[in-house]
């Protein structure tokens, strides 16, 4: 009877971090894509974070059902994955500092709110489920709930942008996300690292 309840808690948990995923990579191409047109680098960090939840989400999938050793392949490939846009926000950052242009602020604005709706989605389906599948359920409720902050952040400095038609407020917070993003990605390599040593210790091979 419990092992059975146990499996239905599983099921109902990879059916909700599927969804979960599914909804962030979707996102991830929207905002990617409005980001560019719009000229925002802000935006642009911030579709990086789409990229790691879905890779978070993705992860606690194949949790339930894969042996540790690939579980941590899988999470290191993911983390290479989110580097890939996180680099192509670094160089449009990079490429800015010399002359920062004030992005189109409607599309970021509306990209943004469309993100506040994901990110709050994401945030409802998995508060009933945070506790169960360890500490990357719990990762992954507080990345989407603290993302709604950083989609509000944008927002503001849409408004600081408008008001002072300088591109300087969307390049500072467009590298302070970027850094996050890259915060991301290592804490889902150290994850992924951690399940590759316990994949070596429960297989009896030294551990390095």
């Amino acid at each position: 009877m419990e092992q059975h309840a146990q499996r239905l808690i599983a099921g109902r948990l990879r059916r909700i971090v599927l969804v979960v995923a599914v909804l962030n990579l979707s996102y991830f191409f929207v905002e990617f894509t409005v980001a560019l047109s719009a000229g925002s680098v802000s935006l642009l960090a911030d579709s990086v974070d789409f990229l790691e939840d879905t890779a978070i989400n993705l992860l606690i999938f194949v949790a339930l059902g894969w042996p540790l050793a690939r579980r941590a392949a899988m999470g290191k490939a993911m983390a290479i994955v989110i580097l890939g846009p996180a680099a192509v926000a670094g160089w449009e950052a990079v490429q800015r500092f010399a002359d920062p242009v004030a992005p189109a602020v409607v599309p970021v604005v509306l990209a943004s709110l469309g993100a506040i709706a994901i990110n709050g989605t994401s945030a409802w389906l998995l508060v009933n489920v945070r506790g169960q599948g360890g500490s990357l359920s719990r990762a992954a409720f507080v990345s989407a709930r603290n993302d709604v902050l950083v989609n509000v952040s944008i927002i503001v400095m849409a408004v600081v942008t408008l008001w002072t038609a300088s591109g300087w407020p969307d390049l500072i917070l467009g590298c302070l996300i970027i850094l996050l993003a890259l915060h991301a990605a290592y804490e889902v390599w150290e994850v992924s690292e951690e399940e590759r040593l316990a994949a070596k210790a429960l297989s009896g091979e030294a551990i390095d």
